[in-house]
């Protein structure tokens, strides 16, 4: 019950943090109207107007530009690739076209109008930033009259910019950039889960809006979709706790064994390791494979040693879907381990050497101090890394599509081999099989399963918990 108590709580607190962080910029808002004068309120319906009153003629122009401009998009609504912005983009967004089009009428184009609905709304975000950021401009400016007689001019204010505001100069290309080439594209995408956009609905077949059909369908077991989703599943999480723990522990053992004292040639140990580091992965990728083949060296010389009568498939070609999985992990520990052996071996030389002399003093053997003391050290510090490391391991394209392209087939496999996870599964249905509605909508889940682990993970860890305990 406390527990249950305890995460009611966080909840709770959560809900109240989210609704004080949406009420602030409302209240702001009227309470800008309510106090400012009439310059301020005035700039609610004409943006610039606060700052052609107090004289910041500059500023008040680039703010009506921004008005002026948003208003032509939005009512002009110009079109591209007959496809138009503005107002109009938006009622497309809506039914995603009508036109079916015949020998002289061109069809509606639903991708692009799914598309130029997002940047519109994009746009519409943007315009409002920049509409807050004049009644800002223009209520602070009230503000400097009444205290100091007079409102900052547009050289005071580009200095500012350029010195105790540095930071936000900088950042606002970031953000303009990160907002339309990261998370509009995102936004698109997760529309696109919404809608039944697959390799029926190409060219000129418009397609429409479903709502959560493509995710029933996703989770329904006696589906040939949902038949393939939950085994795909499960081996990616299968796969992901095997290859991430077999290196972090692989490595940490290395990199403790070629530190010890008294092992000689460590520099040669290290470089034997890095070398897997120093190879392209696809590299090594691509010379396990035509090694591990069934007319490779390593069935040839099993073979002439008398282990097979005759050459053995290890993977896409096998019958045994355990043994190509098993050949999978043990190649992807091969090509890690090296990254958390140098880690650790970094590690490991800024361990106080005071810890182990008060451990030994008070008799603790080779045993406990690596127990007690370099295990939670190495395992404290190298928590993050873990954690991204699973996460790199849950999309881990590389080593699987390199060695095996998901295969072995599987029965009633809907595009999916016995060897795909998710991320492989999801490039095989938008890029070979242009299922994109199910492509997205994979792309979702997979997101909310490595955010969820990423912030649960974290958040329970000494590495969030105790900052500060090892500094």
């Amino acid at each position: 019950m406390t527990e249950q108590n305890g995460v009611y709580t966080k909840i709770q607190k959560a809900a109240l943090s989210a609704g004080n962080g949406i009420k602030k910029p409302f209240a702001a808002f009227f309470n800008r109207f309510k106090n400012g004068g009439a310059a301020t309120r005035a700039s609610h319906f004409i943006m610039g107007f606060g700052s052609f009153y107090h004289k910041q003629i500059v500023k008040g122009l680039i703010y009506l530009l921004f008005q002026a401009g948003f208003i032509l998009l939005m009512v002009l609504c110009p079109k591209v690739n007959d496809t138009p912005l503005g107002y109009k983009a938006l009622i497309n967004f809506i039914t995603l076209g009508t036109e079916e089009g015949d020998l002289f009428t061109k069809a509606d184009d639903s991708m692009l109008m799914l598309l130029f609905g997002v940047v519109t709304i994009g746009i519409i975000v943007l315009f409002f930033l920049i509409y807050l950021s004049n009644l800002a401009s223009a209520y602070k400016a009230e503000c400097d009259t009444r205290s100091k007689g007079r409102a900052t001019t547009f050289r005071e204010d580009l200095k500012e910019l350029l010195d105790n505001r540095f930071h936000i100069t900088l950042l606002t290309p970031t953000f303009v950039g990160v907002t339309f080439f990261t998370i509009m594209p995102t936004i698109f995408m997760i529309f696109i889960a919404f809608t039944n956009f697959d390799s029926a609905h190409q060219g000129e077949v418009l397609f429409d809006w479903i709502g959560l059909a493509n995710l029933k369908s996703l989770l329904n077991k006696t589906g040939e979709i949902g038949q393939r989703f939950f085994p795909v599943l499960s081996w990616t999480f299968v796969w992901t706790v095997f290859s991430t723990f077999s290196c972090y522990f692989g490595g940490i053992f290395l990199g403790i064994l070629i530190n010890r004292k008294g092992v000689r040639a460590k520099t040669l140990f290290r470089t034997i390791f890095i070398l897997t580091i120093a190879m392209p992965q696809f590299v090594s990728l691509l010379a396990i494979r035509n090694i591990l083949g069934e007319l490779g060296p390593f069935n040839t010389l099993l073979v002439k040693m008398g282990f097979l009568n005759e050459p053995l498939s290890f993977l896409a070609n096998s019958d045994s879907i355990l043994r190509v999985r098993i050949t999978i992990i043990l190649t992807n520990f091969w090509i890690g381990v090296p990254y958390t052996m140098l880690m650790t071996s970094g590690i490991l030389l800024n361990i106080p050497a005071d810890l182990y002399e008060a451990a030994r003093i008070d008799g603790a053997g080779p045993f406990r101090c690596l127990i007690k003391i370099t295990m939670p050290y190495i395992i404290f510090v190298t928590t993050p890394y873990l954690i991204s490391s699973f996460i790199g391991n849950f999309n881990n394209f590389n080593v699987i599509y390199l060695l095996t392209e998901g295969k072995p087939n599987a029965v009633g496999g809907y595009k999916a081999g016995a060897t795909d996870l998710l991320v492989t599964w999801l490039f095989k249905l938008s890029v070979n099989e242009r299922e994109y509605n199910l492509g997205s909508l994979i792309g979702i889940l997979t997101f909310l399963c490595t955010s969820t682990i990423t912030l649960l993970t974290y958040r329970h860890s000494k590495a969030y918990k105790e900052e500060k305990a090892f500094q």
